[in-house]
C-alpha cells in the first residue's frame, strides 16, 4: 500500500482470535480445535479468466489473509494459530510470480505455523483435538448459509466435529469492534467521504452517473488504496433516485444528469475487507429548489434526531420509529400529509416513504452480521420488516444511519388505494412530488459509552452542501 494508506496491524487479527477462544472455552472441552475455510479464487463463468479475489469474511476477520485458498486453524486453549496455504505447482513462478516458502507466512501473518492445505488432516492428528469446531450457519440479511470447511481426510474426524457452536460465537465477536477495527472504519469513512466530496464537486448536469461512479473509485483507490467498493454502487439521478438498490446490471448507472435533479449517490469504499457506506444527496445543478429543500431537511431532521438519541440500552427499534414520526410530522408540515401523526404510525403509512429499514450493522461485511441473534426474530410490519437488526445498541457497536423518503409509484398508488392510508395523505399536493425521485442521508457510526461517534465526514446542511457544489469553498472539512 501507498505511504499514505493506514498500516492494519497483524495484533488485530489475533486480539480476534483470542476474543473468539475466550468466548467458546466455557462452551466446548479442553483440546478443542476451530477450523476454518478461506474463500477460493473463482473464475468468470466457464472460462479461465479470474475474478478478482475477496476474501471470505469471516476467515479475513481471524486470520486477516488476502491470499485465496488457504485454511487455519485455532486451538482454544491457547489461541495457538495455524495457517494452511495451497501447495503451489512450478509454473506458478512463470505466471503468477515468486512461490514463497511457509516460513514466508508465518512472517506475514505473525500466526505460530504455517503447513499446505493437504497436510490438514496429519496435522489435526497430531493435535488430537477433542472437539473440532466448524463454522455452518445463517446469514441473517441474505438467508444464505456460511461455507463449512472441508478437506482431505475429514471423514477420519467425523465423531468429533461440531458445526453448531462456532457460528454465534464468532457472529457475537464480529458484532463489537474492537478499538484496532474501529480505526480502520474510521479510514474507510475518510476515504470514502473524501471521494463523495470531489464527487460532488465535479458533477453537472449532462455528464453521465456512471462518470461520477468512476470518479469515486478512482479517488478511493489512488488516494486510499482501496482495491473494492463495499458494494455496486448506486449513482441515482432523478426518478431513479427513488430506486433503492439502483445500479445494478439491468440498471448500471447509466442515465444522463438532467439540470434539477436531485441526486442520490450511495457508495463506500473498503480497506483490507472492512466497509463504509455513505449516501449523499444533493442537486445536480448545486442549488436546491424549495420543493428538494422540503423533502431534504426532513431526512436530515430525522438523521440528526437519531445521531442525537443513540447510545447503548436504546432499542435499533426505537430509533427507526424515531424517524418515521420526524419524517410524518414534517410531511404533515409540507402539506403533503395531514392528519395524526401517531394514527399514522399505526397504520405503518411511514413505510410508503421510507421502506426500507433505519439502517444496519457494518464492518467486514456492508451488512455485517449479527442482526438477529438466536431469541430474536423480526418485526413482520411495513417498514420494520425490513429492519436489518432489532437489537439494543452496545458499545463497540458500527451502524449506519439511513434515513430517506422516496415518491415511489406503485408504493403511493398502493396507499392512494387503501383507505386506512389514504385519509391521511393530500393527493394533489402528493402528486406535485410523484417524479421527485429520493432522498437518503446515510452516515456511519460508532457506538461509545454515551453516544454514537459519527465517523463520516461530508458537507451535510443545504448550506453546506449549496456553497462547496458552487465553489464558495475551497476545502471541505467537518466540523
Amino acid at each position: 500500500m501507498g505511504s499514505n494508506c493506514l498500516n492494519v496491524p497483524w495484533r488485530l487479527f489475533a486480539l480476534n482470535r483470542e476474543r473468539l477462544c475466550e468466548r467458546l472455552r466455557s462452551k466446548v472441552p479442553r483440546g478443542t480445535v476451530v477450523l476454518l475455510q478461506g474463500g477460493e479464487q473463482l473464475q468468470r463463468n466457464c472460462t479461465d479468466t479470474d475474478l478478482l479475489f475477496r476474501q471470505e469474511s469471516y476467515f479475513h476477520w481471524t486470520f486477516g489473509v488476502t491470499e485465496a485458498d488457504c485454511s487455519g486453524a485455532v486451538e482454544v486453549d491457547t489461541a495457538r494459530s495455524i495457517l494452511f496455504i495451497p501447495r503451489l505447482p512450478a509454473e506458478y513462478a512463470t505466471w503468477m510470480g515468486q512461490i514463497r516458502p511457509c516460513e514466508h507466512f508465518v512472517e506475514k501473518y505473525q500466526v505460530h505455523a504455517v503447513h499446505y492445505v493437504d497436510e490438514i488432516a496429519p496435522v489435526l492428528e497430531q493435535l488430537n483435538p477433542a472437539m473440532l469446531l466448524t463454522l455452518y450457519g445463517r446469514n441473517t440479511d441474505s438467508g444464505s448459509h456460511s461455507r463449512e470447511a472441508v478437506f482431505d481426510g475429514i471423514e477420519r474426524f467425523r465423531e468429533r466435529i461440531n458445526n453448531t457452536i462456532l457460528h454465534p460465537e464468532i457472529v457475537e465477536c464480529r458484532v463489537i469492534k474492537t478499538p484496532m477495527e474501529v480505526e480502520i472504519l474510521r479510514y474507510t469513512n475518510r476515504i470514502s467521504s473524501l471521494a463523495h466530496v470531489k464527487v460532488m464537486r465535479a458533477i453537472r448536469p449532462g455528464i453521465k452517473e456512471y462518470e461520477m461512479e468512476s470518479l469515486f473509485q478512482h479517488t478511493c483507490y489512488s488516494e486510499g488504496g482501496c482495491r473494492h467498493t463495499s458494494y455496486t454502487c448506486i449513482c441515482a439521478s432523478g426518478d431513479n433516485s427513488a430506486i433503492l438498490h439502483y445500479g445494478h446490471a439491468g440498471e448500471p448507472n447509466s442515465k444522463t444528469v438532467q439540470d434539477g435533479e436531485m441526486c442520490l449517490f450511495d457508495m463506500g469504499a473498503e480497506y483490507h475487507c472492512y466497509s463504509s457506506d455513505i449516501t449523499c444527496s444533493f442537486p445536480a445543478n448545486g442549488k436546491f429548489t424549495e420543493q428538494q429543500k422540503i423533502i431534504y431537511n426532513a431526512v436530515l431532521k430525522a438523521n440528526r434526531a437519531v445521531l442525537a438519541a443513540a447510545r447503548p440500552g436504546i432499542s435499533w427499534v426505537d430509533m427507526h420509529q424515531l424517524a418515521e414520526r420526524s419524517i410524518l410530522r414534517d410531511l404533515v408540515e409540507a402539506g403533503i400529509l395531514k392528519g395524526d401523526v401517531e394514527d399514522m404510525m399505526q397504520e405503518r403509512l411511514g413505510a410508503v416513504f421510507m421502506p426500507h429499514g433505519l439502517g444496519h450493522f457494518m464492518g467486514i461485511d456492508v451488512h455485517d452480521v449479527g442482526g438477529y441473534p438466536q431469541g430474536t426474530e423480526r418485526i413482520q410490519l411495513p417498514g420494520l420488516k425490513s429492519l436489518r437488526t432489532v437489537r439494543v445498541l452496545e458499545e463497540g457497536m458500527c451502524l449506519t444511519i439511513e434515513p430517506g423518503i422516496y415518491f415511489i409509484h406503485h408504493l403511493m398508488d398502493k396507499a392512494l388505494s387503501n383507505p386506512k392510508q389514504a385519509c391521511f395523505i393530500n393527493a394533489e399536493k402528493l402528486n406535485a412530488f410523484r417524479d421527485f425521485g429520493g432522498v437518503r442521508i446515510e452516515d456511519d457510526v460508532i457506538v461509545r459509552s454515551s453516544d454514537v461517534e459519527l465517523l463520516t465526514q461530508v458537507p451535510r446542511t443545504v448550506e453546506e452542501i449549496e456553497a462547496w457544489m458552487q465553489r464558495g469553498e475551497k476545502t471541505w472539512q467537518s466540523d
